[in-house]
């Protein structure tokens, strides 16, 4: 299970990651699961924090910046995936402290004696996530 911090509570989210929005890396709530902040850190434990990072490249804008985004999605859903029993993974990232945004750099380059350009993209700063495990019973 994918949280994310709401205010005072964690809630499920699903990933909503869109090459054509203002903010491309986004989170959906999907209403499945909501518990209050205190408890959460109460009942669970930090096992670990990983940071994700994804680059991209290709001389189409919305095709490299589209499979960046599958890049990184694809990173969450394997770490989803390797999840043991009572663990759940959270976003730690946090808008307007080190919230990840894909971010260009345009080059011209030469394709058949024509002036191109040329797309590099990259997360920066990289996703932050912490997997959590919960304590007992």
């Amino acid at each position: 299970m994918l949280l994310r911090r709401y205010g005072t509570s964690l809630q499920s989210v699903v990933t909503d990651f869109d090459s054509n929005a203002l903010s491309e890396i986004g989170f959906r709530r999907d209403r499945n699961f909501s518990v209050p902040a205190e408890t959460f850190a109460k009942e669970y434990e930090k096992v670990r924090e990983e940071s994700l990072a994804s680059e991209s490249d290709g001389p189409v804008q919305t095709e490299a910046e589209a499979l960046l985004l599958e890049r990184l999605k694809e990173k969450i859903e394997r770490l989803l995936d390797g999840l043991g029993a009572g663990e759940v993974l959270v976003v730690e990232s946090e808008q307007g402290v080190d919230y990840p945004k894909a971010r260009d750099k345009k080059e011209g380059i030469i394709v058949d004696g024509e002036n191109r350009i040329y797309f590099r993209w990259r997360v920066d700063p990289p996703l932050r996530v912490g997997i959590y495990r919960h304590r007992g019973p």
